[in-house]
């Protein structure tokens, strides 16, 4: 049987992946990323997003303005999909979209200041830069290669420019927008104001020190595998998703006829995992220590700012709209995520990661290669990739091809692959990799020849 060992090894390094994926990364900033997609798509005109990203808004306006958008809101790759997801279908051109895609998850302030703090400045720097030039540069010529398609899709979500003058949005929801903005920055923002403890309770659960220890054995924290491990918490998290998987299907699926018992159970299971989420645990063997951080009373505070906006100032059939786009995203995206996820954990124990290193030492147009296919194949969520890339740099990795992996790494995942396929189509999405492929490269052997 010389195929057994691994087989168990792939399917073991693919589950592992997706449940610390699932304990770690998904809640505080996907969860709130869907709610803001669902909203754009139902709550803004479409006037105004063809107004600033449209494709008749003019170019010095939309590129910069898609650029800034990703700066503000993206967490990762995964964060950023369903918002592209939400403003290409409510409008904005395919230019500025592809931008917003591509520069959100490499520039975003979480994913700057760790590499700055981790690597180092220059590589920070240097991300921030050449994303912004390149992923204008890729919205430029995806708008150029596919004119006629994009006047199509143009057409299709009502004509940009007969309406543009007529863009209204209702102050009731810019104030629900930015609160759901807040939810994302409260939720993923490290500062001490969020991260520090402020009370700290012990529950009476006895053996949590015991289920700690099995999680441990069962998904052991590997940072080579990508794997951050499960805690306790984390466990308790994926449980809370699986029953919001089920009380969500029965109470948002058909949430434009009306509300039932089940959505208010589904949406108030969602609020407790986002709380859930935001507090701090630690296993002992006779009680669960539950820390209360600036993060859990800020997600209180903004989660009951968001129910008394919807309840008081939106329509009803605007938070039933809301939460039919937010669903059909779910629906859309989470699945594909899922298997991304999977098998990129998969491809960590196929490919050699003394090949990688080897090749990688200097900053050849080989290396930065490498570099490309390395972010394909090994995908790592930003609070993750940071370390690996670390890692790598320490084993003799060129900062060239360094640079060239942390640029393709979010954006050329085999889970962005997918949704951008289904949002845009196989053909679009082929030609944008082959785009990012391209200026990754380029941005590595760029930054490596002015930094050597």
């Amino acid at each position: 049987m010389p195929f057994t060992i691994p087989v168990i090894d792939m399917l073991q390094a693919g589950f592992g992946s997706l449940a610390s994926y699932l304990a770690a990364h998904v809640l505080l900033c996907l969860v709130p990323a869907f709610f803001i997609a669902g909203a754009m798509a139902a709550l803004i005109p479409k006037e105004t997003i063809t107004h600033y990203l449209g494709k008749d808004a003019p170019k010095w306006l939309s590129y910069p303005m898609a650029a800034i958008g990703g700066f503000v809101l993206a967490v990762c790759s995964c964060t950023i999909l369903p918002l592209f997801a939400g403003i290409y279908k409510k409008g904005a051109g395919l230019g500025p979209a592809i931008t917003f895609l591509f520069v959100g998850p490499a520039i975003n302030i979480l994913a700057v200041t760790y590499t700055g703090v981790a690597i180092g400045m220059d590589i920070a720097t240097a991300r921030v830069v050449l994303s912004i030039v390149f992923g204008i540069g890729i919205g430029l010529v995806m708008a150029l290669l596919f004119a006629r398609d994009d006047q199509a899709h143009n057409e299709d979500t009502v004509n940009g420019r007969m309406f543009a003058g007529q863009a209204r949005v209702k102050p009731a929801i810019v104030a629900f927008m930015l609160l759901l903005l807040a939810l994302l920055i409260v939720g993923t923002l490290g500062i001490g104001l969020f991260t520090n403890a402020y009370a700290a309770v012990a529950l009476p659960v006895p053996g949590t020190d015991q289920l700690q220890a099995t999680l441990d054995s069962l998904i052991p924290c590997d940072a080579t595998l990508g794997q951050e491990g499960v805690s306790v918490q984390g466990l308790l998290l994926i449980v809370m998703l699986a029953i919001i998987a089920v009380t969500a299907w029965l109470g948002l699926n058909h949430i434009d006829e009306g509300f039932n018992v089940w959505s208010w159970i589904a949406l108030a299971f969602a609020a407790l995992t986002l709380l859930i989420a935001a507090v701090r645990m630690a296993s002992g063997p006779d009680s669960l220590m539950v820390y209360f951080t600036g993060r859990f009373w800020g997600e209180l505070l903004v989660i009951f700012a968001i129910v008394w906006v919807a309840w008081k100032k939106l329509e009803p059939h605007e938070v039933q709209e809301w939460l039919w786009e937010t669903w059909r995203f779910v629906k859309q995206i989470f699945p594909l995520l899922i298997v991304g996820v999977f098998a990129a954990g998969v491809a960590r124990v196929i490919i050699p990661p003394t090949l990688i290193e080897t090749i990688a030492g200097q900053n050849t147009l080989l290396a930065n290669v490498v570099g490309v296919v390395f972010g394909v194949f090994m995908y790592f969520p930003t609070l993750v990739e940071v370390p690996i890339a670390n890692m790598f740099l320490d084993l003799g990795m060129h900062r060239g091809p360094l640079l060239a992996y942390l640029m393709a790494d979010p954006e050329l995942s085999i889970q962005s692959i997918l949704v951008t396929a289904k949002v845009i189509g196989k053909t679009k999405t082929w030609v944008y990799v082959g785009l990012v492929a391209l200026c990754s490269t380029l941005a590595g052997l760029i930054f490596g020849w002015f930094v050597g």
